[in-house]
């Protein structure tokens, strides 16, 4: 199909009328947080994770096994059973810690296979012209093109792809349009158009084209194509560690090593008690006091975060960024395509003055001739379809005719066509933004009259009032002055139930800020219908960007979703930047997260995933910082109530014998790590509310929670180690 096709684009699969919210696919497992099945799967891997070098990772868990391998020695030199038992809770608490490690890794690698099968030898038909002869002009379909590898294509070469091919690489639609079947990678069945000259050029190989033609120029070579980019993240080969991860692994680094001296210190003491075993005991100690759990997990909670995000077709490239999204004060949004459904249609033209409605139409027709934007394509449409039914002719391009295309920092389109039959010299058209049009037309020297100025306003009133945005047409003949010819009527319709979810952002007390390249009277009155709390209106690129970096100077975190060229600089610039999958090459590698379902309002999500994954953090650490207390009264008096009588009135939980009550902790130590596993990938649950009430939830439900437990845990052990002969 050639480029002069201006169909209206079908909605993508993020936009489906079911009330403007989609329902995202779950590519990850749901339901049960951790099953038989994939604790088999992971047993392996947990196994080979006991090798000391990749232990030493976890500097907690490291402690722990060589805690364990000393026990182990100490039980084969003087054989006991007290001695055994020890030992293989010790073994079992660091068996659990990789087996939690290894169920969230499990994950990816599923996610990691189903990728690997889109991935194919494929035979691409490479268009055989050199490079520097690619823009010309002429319709590149049309030549000549040899057959290759897909493997063997390097970044910009040209391909065609028709339908019922396989897209053989990651690239830009240059070329065409075509329905496209992704379902592949997003997981969606139904099919989406990609076109070239819009936010919606970007393809991924391994999908399939299902109708056209399409010309695609490769963006990334074999071996580092959005799909090699997505195995690498879900496996975990790419994951780092966050600040916030790094932080915690040196604070609880920090408290093993104070644990380590006081434990070691309490030797001489141990001895002199006639404590049995008393080095195996006071290992036994210290495995009891060191944060085990929160140590543990604590890779798990992030590999799960994660997880939870490509569950919901989100692929985020770094941890940091899912720790950020947790953070976010501020959210920006595109109006068109987020709070509004994309690709506002042009409905009516409205003429100034002595202008007739055909020729207004005309006008607006040639100037949108060089605007590739779903909108300019829809003015085209509007103008075609009027005057096809009412027997008259749309203008067509003279020759000689200069196209003037629509770009973000103009915010116009336009045409300079040659002088006619009357000699009056070049006439130019100009179509876009009222602002950027009447700057255009007082550079010429023009002054509008009063009537025509008062007519231009109330029809940008009107128009932006109903919500919809006027755009102004203006045209100027020879050198004379320009003058504004009337208005564009392109409506947008705001998509349902955005209003509650910038009710759920209020209460995250999270800002949320509507970013529109329309005029502020028409982005405040879309904003009021969706409520937004705040808008930046007549927006460039620049502006975009200088709007995040005042609220990053600010000391706050901002989110950003977008899909367009002009979005790279806003979306490397956010602490989190979502990236949709339907937009172009340049967005995707500027972003920190990439949405494989294109929906702009997964941001909500994102957010939600982020403050879920700092919470079960946050959770598991009180807890585990709480549950020590119990330990301290089951194994302070067991060691030394030999010595210090006294000491008996510290055995609240009143165990039956200093052995019992030591191995009862040791194993209680082991449970509640393999206990806490489905938290750990399920994530504690979040609701939103302010940081002072989850933090009074936090220390309520997990310190109080980590508190009683281990007396009752570790009571209930006692009463069945006390029956094990040879205790």
């Amino acid at each position: 199909m050639s480029t002069t096709d201006t169909r209206p684009v079908t909605p993508t699969s993020a936009e489906v009328p079911d009330g403007g919210i989609r329902h995202h696919s779950k590519r990850g497992p749901a339901g049960r947080a951790l099953t038989w099945t994939q604790v088999r799967a992971a047993l392996p891997a947990a196994l080979r994770k006991l090798d000391p070098r990749l232990l030493s990772g976890s500097p907690v868990m490291f402690v722990v096994e060589v805690g364990a391998a000393l026990t182990t020695v100490l039980a084969v030199i003087q054989p006991d059973v007290f001695a055994w038992w020890i030992t293989v809770w010790l073994w079992a608490t660091v068996l659990f810690a990789t087996l939690a490690e290894s169920v969230a890794e499990s994950r990816g690698r599923a996610q990691a296979s189903t990728l690997r099968a889109t991935q194919q030898q494929t035979t691409a038909r490479k268009v055989a012209a050199a490079q520097d002869t690619l823009d010309t002009g002429t319709r590149l379909d049309l030549l000549p093109t040899v057959e290759v590898a897909s493997s063997s294509l390097q970044v910009r070469d040209v391909v065609v792809v028709e339908a019922g091919e396989t897209i053989p690489g990651d690239g830009d639609v240059i070329e065409g349009v075509a329905s496209v079947d992704e379902s592949a990678i997003t997981g969606e069945s139904a099919p989406v158009i990609r076109e070239s000259g819009g936010d919606r050029s970007a393809v991924t190989g391994g999908t399939v084209v299902l109708s056209d033609r399409i010309v695609v120029r490769i963006t990334a070579p074999a071996g580092s194509t959005f799909v090699d980019r997505m195995i690498a993240l879900v496996e975990g080969s790419e994951r780092q560690k966050t600040p916030n991860e790094v932080a915690l692994n040196i604070l609880l680094t920090s408290l093993t090593i104070v644990f380590l001296l006081a434990v070691a210190t309490l030797q001489p003491f141990a001895v002199y008690s006639g404590s049995r075993q008393s080095l195996l005991v006071l290992v036994a100690l210290l495995v009891c006091l060191i944060p085990t759990t929160i140590g543990a997990l604590l890779s798990a909670i992030g590999i799960a975060g994660m997880d939870r995000l490509v569950q919901r077709n989100v692929l985020a490239m770094s941890g940091r960024a899912v720790e950020a999204a947790g953070d976010i004060d501020v959210l920006l949004l595109d109006k068109t395509g987020t709070i509004t459904y994309g690709n506002r249609r042009a409905t009516e033209v409205l003429p100034v003055g002595s202008i007739g409605p055909r020729d207004l139409a005309a006008a607006a027709r040639l100037a949108s001739l060089a605007d590739e934007t779903p909108e300019g394509r829809s003015i085209v449409d509007l103008v075609d379809a009027t005057y096809a039914s009412s027997g008259g002719e749309p203008d067509e391009l003279p020759a000689g005719a200069e196209l003037v295309p629509f770009t973000a920092q103009t915010r116009m389109s336009g045409v300079d066509l040659p002088a006619g039959d009357g000699g009056r010299g070049v006439r130019r058209i100009r179509k876009g933004a009222g602002s950027a049009v009447q700057r255009w037309v007082h550079s010429t020297g023009a002054h509008v009259l009063p009537a025509e100025e008062a007519e231009l306003a109330a029809h940008v009133d009107a128009v932006s009032r109903l919500g919809g945005t006027p755009l102004v047409v203006a045209e100027q003949v020879g050198e004379a002055p320009a003058r504004i010819l009337g208005v564009v009527r392109l409506k947008d319709v705001v998509k349902t139930g955005m209003r509650e979810r910038f009710d759920q952002l209020r209460a995250m007390g999270i800002r949320s800020v509507m970013v529109t390249g329309d005029n502020v009277v028409t982005a405040r009155a879309i904003a009021a219908e969706a409520g937004v709390d705040d808008v930046l209106a007549e927006a460039t690129p620049e502006d975009k960007l200088a709007l995040i970096r005042r609220e990053q100077e600010g000391g706050r975190l901002v989110a950003m979703a977008g899909d367009g060229t002009n979005d790279a600089p806003a979306l490397a610039q956010s602490d989190v930047g979502v990236a949709m999958n339907t937009g172009t090459s340049a967005a995707k590698e500027a972003g920190n997260m990439v949405d494989l379902d294109s929906d702009p309002t997964k941001l909500i999500e994102i957010v939600e995933i982020g403050k879920q994954l700092l919470i079960t953090r946050g959770a598991l650490t009180t807890f585990s910082v709480a549950n020590d207390v119990a330990k301290y009264f089951a194994i302070l008096p067991a060691m030394f109530v030999g010595l210090f009588p006294q000491l008996g009135v510290l055995n609240v939980m009143r165990l039956s014998s200093p052995e019992s009550a030591i191995l009862s902790a040791v194993i209680f130590n082991a449970l509640v790590i393999l206990a806490l596993i489905p938290l750990s990938l399920r994530g504690v649950r979040y609701r939103p509310a302010s940081a002072s009430s989850l933090l009074q939830r936090n220390l309520l439900i997990y310190g109080v929670g980590g508190l009683v437990a281990p007396f009752v845990g570790i009571k209930l052990i006692d009463l069945l180690v006390s029956l094990l002969p040879g205790l």
